[in-house]
């Protein structure tokens, strides 16, 4: 089998001030995920689900354990910009990805810097912003996007480096709803048409219901793992981890208990309908 993330036991603490204890925000965690999979990990704020995203990408390394980026060790120097050639990140807010006043300057920035010729960036450019969507967009100025339109001109950068995994950190966290559709539907296709490698990090459990598997952190381990309808139907873990199930699954649970029990525990509104309706 082959795994594109290996964490092993890895374990993170902050610094803090002279003196102080740190505080673990990562207290060994392990979580493998396969080439062309689409997982998210979930957990309330303060689970440590953001700090491991910052590890795919090495923006931290692990104090202990080992970690692994398509079989490169993170912890060597001399791997840092391989794995971060291979492994894009996207963050929760686009205003701090986006570099430039034009849209098709700041897509071309990522791959620019990593060495891409000249006359390789101009195909890439238009490639990225046609895979988000944005295609027509290239002499517009990013600041006079809506938020959705932003979040996808960060992931066409990223997507012009030509990574192999995209790590999305809470990227709907400050987007309206259809800012939220837009975002999404570009991490379906990203995952599903262009076979890229998908880590979710988020606290909406609708958005982690459309993933293969799911991871629930808290207190900085992993607590749960599973596909979507494994994870969501272990209530008492999702309580545990402050979490609630999607409200789908929390009708399912209410109706249960007034002795109406469906077919199964559904995990998206479209299954909860079909199941009523069935």
């Amino acid at each position: 089998m082959e795994y594109v993330i290996d964490a092993q036991k890895i374990k993170y603490a902050y610094p803090t001030l002279e003196d102080a204890e740190p505080e673990l925000a990562l207290r060994g965690v392990t979580l493998q995920v396969e080439k062309g999979e689409f997982v998210a990990v979930l957990g309330h704020n303060g689970s440590g689900k953001s700090t491991f995203a910052k590890h795919i990408n090495v923006l931290l390394r692990a104090q202990e354990g080992t970690l692994t980026v398509v079989g490169l060790d993170t912890a060597d120097e001399a791997n840092l910009w391989t794995i971060r050639s291979h492994a894009g990140m996207v963050f929760q807010n686009p205003d701090n990805q986006l570099v430039s006043t034009v849209v098709e300057e700041d897509v071309a920035f990522g791959p620019e810097n990593l060495g891409v010729p000249q006359e390789q960036l101009r195909g890439r450019v238009t490639e990225a912003l046609r895979a988000v969507g944005m295609e027509g967009f290239e002499k517009r100025a990013p600041h006079m996007l809506s938020g959705g339109q932003k979040q996808r001109i960060a992931i066409a950068g990223v997507l012009a480096m030509h990574p192999d995994i995209i790590v999305f950190d809470e990227p709907t966290a400050m987007l309206d709803p259809k800012g939220r559709a837009e975002v999404m539907e570009t991490i379906r296709y990203l995952n599903k048409e262009a076979g890229k490698t998908i880590v979710l990090i988020t606290h909406y459990m609708e958005e982690a219901a459309e993933a293969d598997r799911v991871f629930v952190m808290s207190d900085g381990v992993v607590t749960d793992e599973g596909t979507p309808r494994e994870v969501f139907s272990h209530k008492e873990k999702l309580e545990e981890a402050g979490l609630m199930p999607p409200l789908a699954t929390q009708v399912y649970y209410d109706l249960k208990e007034k002795g109406l029990v469906l077919g199964k525990c559904p995990v998206t509104l479209k299954e909860l309908v079909d199941e009523l309706c069935r």
